[in-house]
């Protein structure tokens, strides 16, 4: 309930009491100050990768009269394609839709972006729109308290330079992402093995696989793109994995299976890796209209895959069919890794990440699929839960990342610790990108955020711009706190549970995609609908979903109106008759 709503009553006391006098309120004061002014703001953003650039650039073009900081844990910026750097690691979203709408580029050198030229754009972003005094590398947020009374957060700071200090914000925005805080699996016995333990998104730049006994943990979407990097100069490569994964052609190949090849993919020339020829490079750099349609067709494509996750619908058993037909024909046939490998659950039930060179190199003689559960490591390897030792020289751990949606440091809201609330319930937000209890807080692709409908990037565009507008009303109305009321959150995620047994994400084994990977896990990581639903879904600010507390002792909401002039109209450079518009005669 917003305490700007709260009436507070006593009921008759069944004894007669001494009389007592209520405090009396102080009476109402007008604001001395025009409509539209701004209240100064720090906003404090965690985490530079995509969505905090995109908070910066959004930041800067619609607020006044504020601060802001973001920070990062890392040596630089970047956040996921920093920190990934494996063999193999690349985008499984097309290059050009993997990018800024408001930054394009056009030398791309791949239809799907490897993962160190991901990280050169995000640089390179950050480098020519002057981003880089905002951000604090190397810093990293470990505390936050709400304080009710000023209408702040309270941040503890750890510089790995130095030391801890104290900071505030007034907003503090969450852009630390989904897939980004990696852990090692849960298996008994690591510190034990006596060979190279490797997990995949902390890479060493000198691990040296060649001539080696190698064991690849994990067949999500990392270890079909380590796995086929590593065969060739491995001795033996021994693939261990507990379920079957869907391994997609690639996705030009997909659309041609599907019948939905983009009109424009037929101008664009690319060699059999899918590199872009110089010469399209050049035409992307020189025809703008061309560049421009080439972007749309493709973008509007990857906007068109929300279909295949409906399980009762035709596209999934069209599209299921068509996978099964495909995995068949690059295993060679071979009944064992058919067996082993197709998967018996819907398409989508996991991420579907093309996997034409991982099928393939399954095949190779060097290579065995390992099925059943891992009892421990051993010093000289894996034991199974059937006692079987698998002896290795390099185990490559490509098991993910934590994925519960706990913050990584103590949340401190209105009703206690964060990550307490959700280690004992399932997340449940508001949108993906707010939370009951916690005011003045925003996250980027929080619980059932679309992170699985396509590019992140046009994803953090919408929500740094839904969060800025409501920044921007907290400003500019007196709103000292704001924040989704209880009620809002529960019935959004009512809707949720109801809607989720249409798709393939609630069907299946485990995933990241459900609470904790168990198979019957709430689906907590993706948005019940397709992408644009998630962008019309953020349109609008619905205040009626909102509490609100207002930065006065009388909590009148009307304070903000002021001394009964328009900032506009003091403003000396403003048009003090914008609402006459285009001025035109009138058709006769």
């Amino acid at each position: 309930m917003s305490a700007t709503h709260v009436r507070c009553s006593t009921a008759a006391a069944a004894e007669p009491q001494e009389a007592s006098v209520a405090p009396t309120k102080a009476a109402y004061q007008v604001l001395d100050k025009p409509l539209g002014s701004t209240r100064h703001i720090r906003i404090v953003a965690i985490g530079a990768g995509a969505s905090g650039l995109n908070m910066i650039r959004t930041v800067r073009l619609n607020l006044t009269d504020y601060e802001l900081v973001v920070y990062e844990k890392n040596t630089d910026v970047g956040g996921t394609w920093f920190e990934n750097r494996y063999p193999g690691c690349r985008c499984d979203i097309p290059s050009h839709s993997y990018q800024f709408s408001w930054k394009p580029k056009h030398d791309w050198s791949n239809f799907h972006s490897p993962a160190d030229e991901i990280n050169a754009y995000l640089n390179q972003v950050c480098d020519d729109e002057g981003m880089r005094e905002y951000i604090k590398t190397s810093h990293e947020v470990i505390s936050a308290k709400w304080n009710e009374r000023d209408g702040v957060w309270g941040l503890i700071v750890r510089n790995q330079h130095s030391k801890e200090f104290s900071d505030y914000a007034h907003f503090l925005v969450d852009g630390t992402g989904i897939l980004n805080n990696w852990k090692w699996p849960a298996i008994e016995g690591l510190e034990t093995f006596k060979g190279k333990l490797v997990h995949t998104a902390r890479w060493p730049e000198d691990f040296e696989h060649s001539g080696k006994n190698i064991a690849v943990i994990g067949n999500g979407s990392t270890g079909v793109q380590v796995l086929p990097e590593l065969q060739p100069e491995a001795k033996k490569l021994y693939h261990v994995v507990r379920t079957p994964t869907w391994a997609l052609p690639s996705r030009i190949q997909a659309w041609r299976m599907m019948g939905k090849v983009p009109e424009v993919l037929s101008a664009v020339k690319m060699d059999e890796n899918e590199n872009f020829s110089p010469e399209i490079i050049e035409r992307f750099k020189t025809d703008p209209e061309f560049y421009r349609s080439f972007v749309k067709e493709i973008e509007a494509e990857v906007n068109n895959n929300f279909p295949i996750v409906l399980t009762n619908g035709p596209v999934q058993a069209f599209a299921r069919d068509n996978a099964t037909k495909y995995m068949t024909a690059m295993l060679g046939g071979n009944k064992e890794l058919c067996k082993a490998l197709i998967p018996n659950y819907p398409l989508g039930s996991r991420r579907m990440t093309p996997g034409d060179t991982y099928l393939r190199a399954l095949t190779k003689p060097n290579v065995e699929i390992r099925r059943g559960g891992i009892k421990r490591l051993v010093p000289s390897g894996i034991e199974f839960e059937t006692g079987d030792v698998l002896n290795v020289d390099a185990i490559v751990c490509a098991t993910g990342f934590e994925t519960s949606f706990r913050p990584r440091f103590p949340l401190v809201g209105r009703n206690g610790n964060l990550q307490d609330i959700w280690s004992e319930e399932v997340p449940k937000a508001y949108m993906s990108c707010a939370v009951a209890g916690m005011p003045n807080y925003f996250s980027f692709l929080g619980p059932n955020g679309p992170i699985g409908h396509g590019s992140v990037f046009t994803l953090t565009e919408h929500i740094a711009k839904y969060i800025t507008g409501v920044v921007q009303k907290c400003q500019t109305e007196g709103i000292k706190a704001i924040a989704p009321s209880q009620a809002a959150v529960d019935d959004y995620f009512e809707h949720i549970s109801a809607f989720m047994p249409r798709t393939a994400w609630a069907q299946g084994p485990g995933s990241w995609f459900k609470r904790d990977g168990r198979p019957d896990g709430a689906v907590t990581a993706l948005h019940p609908g397709s992408r644009l639903h998630f962008f019309h879904m953020l349109d609008h600010f619905r205040g009626e979903d909102w509490d609100y507390v207002y930065d006065n002792d009388r909590q009148n909401r009307f304070q903000y109106l002021g001394n009964g002039f328009s900032a506009r109209e003091l403003d000396p450079h403003a048009d003090k008759t914008w609402y006459l518009g285009s001025l035109s005669s009138p058709s006769l």
